[in-house]
């Protein structure tokens, strides 16, 4: 391509696209002067769809080349087919917040979003109609300067505003799962807010999906989407609702990533501590994934499932406690404590 020495930044993009190939020309059945029925003006006979764009062809021919990739803006899905008959339905919400801070006792929520959506368990497909709340609220403090060029959510925004409580009791009423990405963040602000989340069973798409196993670069939303070809506006509460269940929703090989979210919901994790551990085992321990608890004195592990917890038992004994008798704790994590910062059931094992 031949620049001007003083092209603008409009006028190299024009000249780029004119470089592009051109979009193939679609091939137009030959009609001949009979009865057959007219096609509308801007609808295909065949699929009901608008025909492509000059934007959109101009996005395939850049796809077809191996040095580009497209993201296309994330449109939210707010109606699914119908459930079949005898499917297990669950229903879902999936929560985002957006709050003043990440001090889970000084701030407050600003924003609350939810989408109220049934899912067959079985495959991970949603059902029906999306219900969707959200809601902007004063929090009663100065919103930082760096929030409000995160979030776009400045004072007058929020001022005078009050979430919908009754609204959000409803959508909460006949719910299996609450869903959001980072629970341990979003579970304590909301909780806090609204207590009747205390009661609810909630998951959490950053840890109950094994993104990394399904060839995920990271499990930031954003990063997710755009695996999956999307970008969207982040960082408001509504826009990252819609996000998470489409990437949860999004075909992953014969599954999807929601159908293991709802699995995983069934089963508990555990916290296991290591009590009394020798002081000499604290570099192994360190190095094996535990974390020191400034509040309980003690090094932790979080563990997904009993048959990790028993494998767990045995590298304590052997690389920890040296054979040593000894009996640590664990904690039974359910659903309804988990992601909460609640204590689970605390039991015993000898090792």
């Amino acid at each position: 391509m031949i620049m001007a020495p003083h092209m603008n930044d409009t006028q190299l993009d024009l000249a780029f696209m004119a470089d592009l190939p051109a979009p193939p020309t679609p091939v137009r059945p030959v009609r001949k002067p009979s009865r057959a029925r007219k096609v509308p003006a801007g609808v295909r006979a065949a699929e009901g769809q608008l025909p492509e764009t000059e934007a959109e062809a101009h996005a395939r021919a850049l796809e077809a080349h191996p040095d580009y990739r497209v993201l296309r803006r994330l449109q939210p899905r707010l109606h699914w087919p119908e459930a079949a008959p005898g499917a297990d339905i669950r229903r879902l919400l999936v929560l985002d917040t957006e709050t003043t801070g990440l001090d889970r006792v000084n701030d407050r929520i600003m924003e609350l979003a939810l989408l109220r959506v049934d899912v067959d368990a079985a495959s991970g497909q949603p059902v029906g109609a999306v219900q969707v709340y959200d809601g902007l609220e004063d929090p009663g403090m100065p919103i930082p300067r760096e929030v409000q060029d995160i979030t776009g959510i400045t004072p007058a925004m929020v001022r005078g505003q009050a979430l919908d409580e009754a609204r959000i009791a409803a959508l909460l009423l006949g719910a299996d799962l609450v869903v959001a990405h980072n629970a341990g963040f979003d579970r304590p602000f909301v909780e806090a807010r609204v207590p009747a989340f205390k009661d609810c069973a909630w998951a959490c798409s950053v840890h109950d999906v094994p993104w990394k196993a399904y060839g995920r670069r990271s499990a930031k939303l954003e990063s997710l989407a755009q695996d999956q070809g999307w970008f969207y506006d982040a960082h408001r509460a509504e826009m990252d609702c819609h996000a998470l269940l489409a990437v949860l929703t999004a075909p992953m090989g014969d599954h999807r990533a929601l159908a293991q979210v709802l699995e995983r919901v069934r089963h508990p994790s555990y916290r296991l501590l290591a009590t009394h551990a020798p002081y000499e085992a604290k570099d192994r321990l360190k190095a094996r994934g535990y974390r020191w608890s400034t509040e309980d004195k003690v090094w932790f592990i979080q563990l997904p499932d009993s048959t990790a917890l028993e494998a767990e038992f045995a590298w304590l004994k052997d690389n920890a406690y040296q054979q040593r008798a000894a009996v640590v704790q664990f904690e039974r994590l359910g659903a309804t404590v988990r992601y909460s910062g609640r204590p689970g059931v605390l039991m015993h094992h000898q090792l």
